[in-house]
């Protein structure tokens, strides 16, 4: 991962000193790590959503929204965090976070119903948005332009390796010993997230400038922030990034384990290696802004979005998991793209402009697993992915909004 992730960013450094390059690529690869163990638990119960609708007795559609119920915790968390952000020292927030998601990761294992069961998952969104968010926060404001490109494709690099090894720990760990031992595994896994962060993010990078010295209110941000089209496109695209993302990859879990495919539970985990092409491909996403510029480089995301999503429709496992292949590339390398571009367009205050962002991406990702369950169940997959598919053009469209940064990224 931090491998694939330097080899990506040095195209977007050729030219930078050998010290300043090694810098870089030294703080991205790390940022993919503490990336790696913020989100690891976010998206791996969603692997195990055929055995918690065993375990609670309950639907496709109400086991989804539970198990992306975090969402609504990281979009609260991202306006709170906005609102604080210049009261929270950006380097300790993120370990004692990451620390504290520990507990509600544990107390998952013991969870007696759905309710108290949805209830954790969105306190552990709340822990795992706040860390998400000044970590982008702290990226926005430390590195320049290109070096942010590279730190915002590595952070993306670490949340789809999370992806993948998340789903497979979940797996393989209730496969083999039960439920509860997968949330114990995670809690371990944030725990180390918060001794990297610490040792890493609290002590290398040197004192910050004092918070306190931006001018305005944060209210005051968010208007600015709302009124610029460029912005309010990209928070646009946020929502509807993570809503085709959660939306595809809770319910084809669904679609594996019954007719044609009916794969049990241990290879549904396995099924996610799809998420492998997405870790060698996010990475270049810095180059490609750098080359070709944020839109060209947005579109070409999408479009293998689309094409996966077409090959989604098809009865043959090969096709379907190549198309989710394609859609998790696709999707990720345009995040990658969308959330780096937040950061170069906010002009004043990123904590506030990032929180919005966030908030907007991660009420997508609810909205997705509600709505497209809804759709699931009552239409079948075939209206849920032309339903996604409807929406991923829409995402197309508003990134026109890029066209007029393209070609102008320049080093700084």
């Amino acid at each position: 991962m931090a491998a694939a992730t330097m080899a990506g960013l040095g195209d977007a450094l050729d030219g930078y000193p050998r010290e300043t390059r090694r810098m870089v690529l030294h703080r991205s690869a790390m940022i993919a790590v503490i990336a790696f163990l913020t989100l690891i638990d976010l998206f791996g119960s969603q692997a195990l959503l055929p055995t918690l609708m065993e375990t609670f007795d309950v639907s496709a559609a109400r086991m989804g929204v539970a198990v992306n119920a975090s969402t609504i915790g990281m979009a609260a968390a991202s306006i709170i965090v906005a609102l604080l952000a210049r009261r929270i020292d950006r380097k300790r927030g993120i370990w004692v976070c990451l620390a504290l998601l520990s507990i509600p990761t544990t107390l998952l294992a013991h969870a007696p119903d759905l309710t108290t069961f949805t209830a954790l998952r969105v306190v552990q969104g709340v822990f795992m948005s706040a860390a998400f968010t000044l970590t982008l926060t702290y990226l926005s404001e430390e590195c320049s332009i290109t070096a942010l490109g590279g730190a915002m494709a590595a952070y993306i690099t670490g949340n789809v390796a999370s992806n993948l090894f998340g789903r497979l720990l979940a797996s393989e760990l209730a496969n083999d010993f039960g439920l509860a031992h997968s949330f114990y595994g995670f809690a371990v896994l944030n725990l180390m997230g918060a001794a990297v962060a610490a040792y890493y993010i609290g002590t290398k990078d040197g004192p910050r400038t004092p918070l306190g010295n931006e001018a305005g209110s944060v209210l005051a941000a968010w208007r600015d922030h709302l009124g610029n089209t460029r912005l309010t496109a990209m928070f646009a695209i946020g929502f509807v990034l993570l809503f085709v993302f959660v939306a595809t990859f809770t319910y084809a879990n669904g679609v594996l384990a019954a007719e044609p495919f009916n794969l049990p539970q241990a290879r549904i985990g396995l099924v996610y290696f799809v998420f492998v092409p997405a870790i060698l491909t996010t990475p270049l996403a810095a180059g490609a802004v750098a080359k070709w510029g944020p839109w060209p480089s947005f579109m070409g995301g999408i479009t293998g979005t689309l094409l996966g999503l077409t090959l989604l429709l098809t009865p043959s496992l090969p096709a379907f998991l190549l198309g989710l292949a394609l859609v998790g590339s696709g999707l990720f390398f345009a995040q990658s793209v969308a959330t780096g571009h937040v950061g170069r367009t906010a002009t004043h205050d990123h904590a506030a402009a990032n929180g919005l962002y966030l908030a907007a991406y991660y009420l997508g990702g609810l909205s997705g697993a509600f709505l497209i369950g809804r759709v699931f169940e009552a239409q079948g997959w075939p209206m849920a992915v032309l339903t996604l598919g409807a929406l991923t053009v829409a995402a197309g469209a508003l990134s026109v909004k890029m066209r007029a940064d393209s070609g102008t990224i320049q080093k700084a």
